[in-house]
């Protein structure tokens, strides 16, 4: 039997077997990688419970993902599934300091590209590159971190032609009288099926010249009015499975650390992607880890969101009603494999969320600049809160990164700084700016690797106008902060009185509290009346005394104190 070298770890090399011997016919055991534990457990779909995850080199991750099929518009299900990986990454690389290599797929030729060019009456390729610039302008909106490099499919058929060859040299595939090229399934036995359990499964549909019903194209003989291309058994086109095995191979070589895709991938496209990599490389084993996202539901529906099923909302069309943040901390609020429901409940849950995460950072530098007065704090309490939150966020991190339990946790910290938050009108005793300003770096920083923007979202300033601005143009915001301290001037005089209060000669305290000069009520009255008419547009101000703060918010938001 052949002989392949497969790189174990960071400096140790396995020889092994491959070939047609019986355990290669018969086993599906998952091999546990040698080399650099990252103290993360992450669920494999090979084994069905979580891995530790192992790498082959020291604090470096290659992971491919399957890209899209650039025919039509991506939708919400797309945005999904791409979203929860790049936060998956983002942790990888900010929390456990790994260094992701990410090779992302463009299926650019396809019988769905082809039959919507002819629909279209434009070329596929024209199609394709449509539609792979609107996916990845799409990306940036929602803040997904482009990969290393995108591939596409066409740019790689003299690849994808010599990866088939190759097969058929190893004895796992063959060629009909048609001019097509099948994987021959029962050359591996039952090593197909190391993801999906197949009892029952058909193969794929509408071929007549295949031996086996679980057999899959790896080329396919041209038809009229098809792009085409020249390989040994004639002109044609890739099968759709073969362009993944072949362009990861090309970058990754016989061995890849993460196979990442949707739950609908797992079969057949990443089973039959394990299969023909392992036919070519000669390997037991080419990827180590399979990780799959849930679907994403309309809710009320057990159908997932699909083109086919034109259940679908465009990310275009999203983005005019949502945020790229709100979008990111609702797929936060699921794990990442689950199935998640979409509906506007759910998205204002996700809104409502952020609301609270950005007005506790709000009122925690308005306590930090002397803005917002409050009873001496419980410090040593919210110290040990803080610690406290971050060994549990790196615990749920590292536990196949578990965003809900994250979040929770973040959420239980901004609850006990809002209780010692509390605004009072007269204040006794120290301050405690430090562990305000501790708490809201780290909340920042966690939301931030997750790529939640807390200072994009909205724009606060305070009567300082030493906050940076993010949302508005200038303008605005100096014509708001001028109002604004208009406004507090006003607000100041007419609360103020002109004579002390009157005290007790036996205690020193005061007898009565007293009330603004009857003359200055309308001046607060209008103050109010300012502060209330702006909040619709936009424009809300917060009195803390008699000093006031002001943000804005984006039209529609939820504002949460």
């Amino acid at each position: 039997c052949s002989k392949h070298l497969r790189r174990m770890g960071s400096s140790s090399w396995q020889c092994f077997s491959y070939a047609s011997s019986n355990s290669l016919r018969t086993e599906r055991k998952w091999i546990k990688p040698a080399g650099f534990d990252t103290g993360v457990k992450t669920y494999n779909s090979l084994t069905k419970q979580k891995e530790p995850l192992v790498l082959a080199q020291e604090r470096i991750a290659t992971w491919y993902s399957c890209g899209p099929t650039v025919y039509d518009h991506a939708h919400l299900g797309h945005a999904c599934s791409y979203v929860r990986f790049d936060i998956l990454q983002r942790i990888l690389s900010r929390i456990f300091e790994i260094n992701v290599i990410h090779v992302m797929v463009i299926t650019d030729i396809d019988d769905k590209i082809i039959q919507r060019s002819l629909e279209q009456n434009i070329s596929p390729t024209v199609l394709a590159r449509m539609h792979e610039e609107e996916f990845k302008r799409d990306m940036q909106a929602l803040r997904v971190l482009p990969p290393a490099v995108y591939m596409r499919v066409t740019d790689n058929i003299p690849q994808i032609v010599a990866f088939i060859k190759r097969i058929i040299g190893n004895g796992h595939a063959y060629v009909t009288s048609q001019g097509n090229v099948y994987f021959d399934t029962q050359s591996i036995g039952n090593r197909y099926g190391k993801l999906v359990n197949l009892g029952g499964i058909a193969g794929e549909l509408g071929a007549q010249d295949k031996r086996d019903p679980r057999d899959f194209a790896l080329w396919k003989a041209s038809k009229p009015h098809e792009p085409h291309w020249e390989s040994p058994w004639g002109q044609g086109r890739p099968g759709w499975h073969i362009e993944c095995s072949t362009i990861a191979s090309s970058v990754f070589g016989s061995q890849l650390d993460i196979h990442s895709g949707g739950i609908d991938l797992a079969f057949p496209h990443h089973e039959n992607e394990i299969a023909q990599s392992e036919a070519y490389h000669q390997c037991e084993q080419w990827g180590n880890y399979f990780l799959h996202s849930g679907h994403l539901h309309l809710k009320g529906s057990v159908e997932k969101m699909s083109k086919s099923l034109k259940n679908y909302v465009t990310i275009k069309d999203f983005l005019k009603s949502y945020t790229a943040n709100e979008f990111r901390l609702f797929c936060l609020l699921t794990r990442y494999r689950s199935a998640i429901d979409y509906s506007d409940a759910s998205m204002n849950e996700a809104r409502s969320t952020l609301s609270t995460i950005s007005a506790f950072c709000h009122n925690a530098q308005a306590y930090m600049q002397g803005h917002l007065q409050c009873q001496p704090t419980e410090e040593g309490i919210l110290w040990e809160r803080l610690s406290a939150t971050q060994s549990s966020v790196r615990k749920a991190l590292a536990d196949d990164f578990d965003t809900p339990k994250t979040m929770d946790a973040i959420m239980s910290l901004i609850h006990h700084g809002n209780c010692q938050l509390q605004p009072a009108t007269k204040v006794d005793g120290p301050r405690s700016p430090a562990v305000f300003g501790a708490m809201l770096s780290y909340v920042r920083e966690i939301m931030g690797v997750f790529e939640v923007d807390l200072l994009d979202r909205k724009c606060v300033i305070n009567m300082s106008s030493t906050a940076e601005v993010h949302d508005s143009s200038g303008v605005l915001n100096n014509v708001v902060e001028e109002l604004v301290h208009f406004r507090s001037k006003v607000r100041k005089f007419a609360l103020s009185v002109e004579d002390q209060a009157p005290q007790d000669p036996h205690t020193g305290s005061e007898i009565q509290k007293r009330h603004p000069q009857p003359d200055r009520v309308p001046l607060l009255k209008d103050c109010d009346a300012l502060r209330n008419n702006l909040a619709p547009l936009g424009v809300h101000i917060k009195d803390r005394g008699t000093n006031s703060t002001w943000e804005i918010t984006r039209r529609g938001e939820t504002r949460k104190d």
